[in-house]
């Protein structure tokens, strides 16, 4: 069933609801208001009517007293002598039987009055009514039954039939002008929603709903927005990230397979050339370990073995690794760390932090130029700053850090590297609750990165 249907019949049943309950309250107020008010006046008259006797025989001027009040008012009054005379007077069948029963003779003649209700064949309709014993309280002299018809349902609300009618019309205008509203403003967003979905579901990310109000439809409608713009954005950094890769693979296998077709031809340079090749495998297998590397940190799969660290121990001691390099390119280090930091964090993760920041730094830095680290405590954190002179623009720092991405455009083979050890140390630090920043607002090229001194030991 779609939700349209069950939005109509959900406004169907609250109609059928409303008018049953207007159905009940009607009955309710023709039973237990006018059938008890009506109960009340007939047992009320009844008895001021035979009160009109107070002792003696039951004379003509009592009866016509009686009589006369019958005449101006809304009730039926029979006087008789006895009960015979009663029921005479009264021929009529009470719910198929007569007015007074054999059961009832012994209450009635003892002086008690009795109520008599039920459907009269004669006047088509219930009738109410009380036989009253009319008595000086030692002695009765007769019984008077004073009966009143009963108005049908349409009767008593006769008056206003007119009106509920009205009401019921501008109900079914208003509900009308309702459900057109809400066709427009639920069923067409809906059927909107359902048609965008389908086209996601089919790879048809650059579509957008229409978001004319932020009520839930809306809400919704903008959340799925957000969704197939970061579908979007997700498959293009998916092509983006596979032509990379493509790239990166196609270049070193094509070195190895012109040298393999080299090797076959002639012997002559074999050690280059199989040194070459070797090279090139190792920058493959390179690539996969960091793309497996960072897959798994992405992940969320990493493992942490937090003991305490010299912080500035291990700085020097990874900065002693690029010694050489840095020599090869006259690349001084200007090194300011406070000898005093201990951390509690994962040796082998957070010296990979450094190694792949430093790396970064003696590729890319202008030969003849300073790299500085600045290593300190602030606020119980351990800040790590890597400063080098730089070209980039500030619109190629925002893009550091991302898989593959490297500042030289043509991926010039003497720099070397797979373009994933900065968005390595990116998710590192993500995962150990630090802040990973490039200063945008500098010349230089310039890494922050802060992180608890102290993390939670596992």
């Amino acid at each position: 069933m779609t939700f349209s249907r069950k939005i109509l019949l959900l406004l169907i049943g609250s109609i059928g609801i409303t008018l049953l309950a207007a159905f009940i309250f009607l009955h309710f107020t023709y039973r237990d208001l006018y059938l008890s008010t009506v109960r009340e006046s007939v047992e009320s008259q009844g008895q001021r009517t035979a009160a009109h006797y107070h002792s003696g025989e039951l004379t003509e001027e009592i009866i016509e007293k009686i009589h006369w009040y019958n005449v101006v008012s809304e009730y039926e009054v029979v006087v008789a002598d006895d009960l015979d005379e009663l029921n005479r007077l009264f021929p009529y069948e009470i719910d198929d039987e007569m007015l007074v029963e054999a059961s009832d003779r012994d209450a009635l003649l003892a002086g008690q009055s009795m109520m008599k209700e039920g459907y009269v064949d004669h006047y088509g309709r219930q009738v109410i009514g009380g036989v009253h014993p009319i008595t000086d309280g030692t002695s009765t002299a007769g019984y008077v039954y004073i009966f009143v018809p009963l108005e049908g349902l349409a009767q008593v609300f006769g008056s206003s039939i007119p009106l509920l009618i009205g009401v019921g019309v501008l109900f079914f205008i208003i509900l009308s002008l309702l459900v057109g509203r809400i066709r427009q403003s639920l069923f067409r967003p809906l059927a909107s929603i359902e048609s965008f979905s389908k086209k996601v579901s089919e790879g048809e990310y650059e579509n957008r709903l229409e978001v004319r109000q932020m009520d839930e439809i809306g809400q919704v409608s903008a959340a799925l927005n957000q969704m197939s713009e970061a579908l979007q954005h997700q498959e293009d950094r998916q092509k983006e990230f596979l032509a990379d890769i493509m790239h990166e693979v196609r270049t070193p296998l094509t070195y190895i397979q012109g040298y393999t077709e080299q090797l076959k031809k002639s012997d002559q340079d074999k050690e280059i050339i199989l040194s070459t090749i070797e090279s090139e495998v190792q920058r493959v297998n390179s690539l996969l370990s960091d793309l497996v590397e960072l897959n798994r940190l992405q992940e969320g799969y990493a493992e942490f073995d937090r003991q305490p660290i010299a912080a500035a121990d291990l700085l020097y001691e990874t900065v002693q690794v690029f010694s050489l390099p840095a020599k090869d390119r006259s690349l001084t280090f200007k090194i300011e760390a406070d000898e005093e930091l201990v951390m509690i964090q994962d040796t082998k993760r957070l010296q990979q932090i450094f190694y792949n920041l430093i790396e970064n730094a003696v590729k890319y830095a202008p030969a003849g130029s300073v790299i500085t680290l600045t290593l300190k405590e602030t606020n119980q954190q351990m800040r790590l700053s890597v400063e080098n002179d730089s070209t980039l623009s500030a619109k190629e720092k925002e893009r550091i850090g991302e898989r593959f991405y490297r500042a030289d455009r043509d991926r010039n083979r003497q720099t070397g590297g797979t373009g994933l050890g900065l968005a390595i140390v990116k998710e590192l630090v993500r995962l150990m609750d630090g802040e990973f920043k490039i200063d945008l607002n500098t010349h230089a090229f310039k890494i922050d990165i802060k992180m608890p001194k102290e993390g939670q030991t596992v």
